[in-house]
């Protein structure tokens, strides 16, 4: 018995300094793309989250860097490694989240020095710098010009008079599969009515037979657009992060610019609105004589 009890009480011995490197905290901080991203500026006097940031992001993200989120303390800021608890990321790495302030809760626990916590539960505080210039592009006519699935070059100025619905997304993206059918939906609904949904693909080009067997499988009802980019995608004020959508009103300006997946209640509320507004018929005239997209993929 004396065996067991010491036997037990060494065991304990070493399980408690194991329990105490696991620590359950709230965090308020920035996420970070990499260390090496961060440490470019002085970030007390120059805020990351540019749209050149978040350009670079995806490379970093993507090529298996560690993600970070930057907790201010004091005067100086502290970086802890993300890593999933209970908390699921809505796509396969924490790309989406770059640049954004949160909140999160879980446990850290402590590696070879690096402090990393396993995120439980997060909220998002605030946008990224990209995001709050993105809200500044409201109101602006900004043109893309892509070829379709046939080849054929398209462009935005020829769907003037029309209410466009732009969402980029790729093939491999998980979020971009589940609101395709909402995206069907909206074009079968308004369609008739003056709406046209536009699907960007940011696919590599040799990934075009990628594309065409998604669109099969999804059953997609609306035209796409090959060989878009994340540069594409800044321009419209949007992140790196798939999926993103741009509603552009009848007078070919940008009215809402939406990061992440989109919401059907709300697109279709907006849309509602949007066909309410008159539009000069010169407007409309021009654009039903150069219009050329159909209402199907090609």
């Amino acid at each position: 018995m004396k065996i067991v009890i010491a036997l037990a009480v060494v065991i304990a011995s070493f399980a408690e300094p194991a329990r105490a490197q696991d620590t359950r905290t709230q965090l308020e901080g920035q996420v970070v793309c990499c260390a090496e991203c961060w440490a470019e500026a002085d970030r007390f006097k120059v805020e990351f989250g540019t749209a050149k940031d978040l350009l670079k992001a995806k490379s970093c993200v993507e090529g298996g860097d560690p993600t970070l989120l930057a907790v201010r303390e004091g005067d100086k800021f502290k970086l802890y490694q993300l890593a999933t608890g209970k908390f699921r990321l809505p796509g396969k790495n924490w790309l989406e989240f770059v640049g954004k302030r949160v909140a999160v809760e879980g446990t850290i626990q402590t590696k070879k020095e690096t402090e990393i916590i396993r995120v439980d539960t997060l909220q998002v505080l605030a946008p990224s710098p990209a995001e709050r210039e993105a809200s500044k592009l409201r109101g602006q006519q900004i043109d893309l010009t892509l070829k379709d699935l046939s080849g054929i070059e398209q462009s935005l100025t020829t769907l003037k008079g029309r209410v466009v619905i732009l969402n980029f997304w790729a093939t491999y993206c998980i979020p971009c599969r589940k609101e395709m059918p909402d995206l069907a939906a909206i074009q079968n609904e308004f369609g008739a009515l003056g709406v046209q949904v536009i699907g960007v693909s940011t696919d590599e080009p040799e990934s075009r037979n990628k594309v065409v067997q998604f669109v099969k499988q999804t059953k997609i009802n609306f035209p796409i657009w090959v060989g878009g980019s994340t540069d594409h995608m800044m321009r419209f004020g949007l992140g790196g992060a798939l999926p993103g959508t741009v509603v552009i009103g009848r007078d070919g300006r940008v009215k809402k610019v939406i990061s992440g997946v989109i919401d059907q209640v709300v697109l279709r509320k907006l849309i509602e609105e949007l066909l309410a507004v008159p539009v000069a018929r010169t407007d409309v005239a021009v654009s039903e004589r150069k219009a050329g997209v159909s209402a199907v993929p090609s």
